[in-house]
């Protein structure tokens, strides 16, 4: 089966689906286009014009990161879902919820302000109070990497890096996202889902757009 990622390099939700394809072995390659100047061929496949896309033999396409992870953990070796189904479905819910997350930091990553970022933290922060009560450790559901930690595994390295750059109030109170992140760090997947150069791309991809953080960065 060939498999085409069509990608983003700084976009976290390509990242959820590079973490998935790494961690199940899959060969896979992947095309990379400007969201800025989105190509023809791309918006004809993709419904809402996002990445990512996965094109499957050249012919059928899948899109929404959610569904290429599922349709990925399906089509390869093993599973990355618990076999239980009552945690299975309690997995894909917090998958969803994640997403929630992932759009509340980047309004805060484009706030215009410092008060229009604090307010964008406290709704992440309220989520996050939540998702550190489900965290089992080391990763979501004990000693097992899942769906559900390449789900989350670009936000909580976006909150370490912004954690270099701003004050976020009140994050050392989640002791279970951090071990959880720190977890996940030491895996080859996380560093090899990004552009050896991710921080300063990210960094320089928010100085563009100004705002609070970006005068930050």
């Amino acid at each position: 089966m060939k498999l085409e990622l069509i990608s983003f390099p700084i976009c976290p939700f390509v990242q959820r689906s590079i973490i998935t394809l790494l961690e199940k072995e899959a060969a896979f390659s992947t095309t990379y286009i400007d969201l800025a100047d989105k190509p023809d061929w791309f918006l004809a496949i993709s419904p809402e014009g996002k990445v990512p896309v996965i094109r499957v033999d050249d012919s059928e396409v899948i899109f929404e990161s959610a569904v290429i992870n599922e349709f990925v953990n399906e089509v390869t070796d093993g599973d990355l879902h618990p076999e239980d189904p009552v945690r299975r479905a309690h997995n894909r819910a917090w998958i969803a919820l994640g997403e929630n997350l992932i759009f509340d930091q980047f309004h805060m990553m484009i706030a215009e302000d410092a008060k229009q970022f604090e307010d964008k933290w406290h709704q992440a922060e309220h989520r996050l109070a939540k998702l550190e009560q489900a965290v089992r450790g080391p990763y979501f559901n004990g000693d097992t990497f899942s769906l559900v930690d390449a789900a989350y595994a670009p936000l909580l390295q976006r909150f370490a890096i912004l954690e270099r750059i701003v004050d976020l109030p009140d994050y050392g109170d989640f002791p279970r996202i951090r071990a959880w992140w720190e977890a996940l760090a030491e895996r080859a997947s996380i560093p090899g889902s990004v552009p050896a150069d991710f921080e300063t791309q990210l960094r320089t991809y928010f100085r563009e757009k100004g705002g609070y953080f970006g005068q930050k960065c």
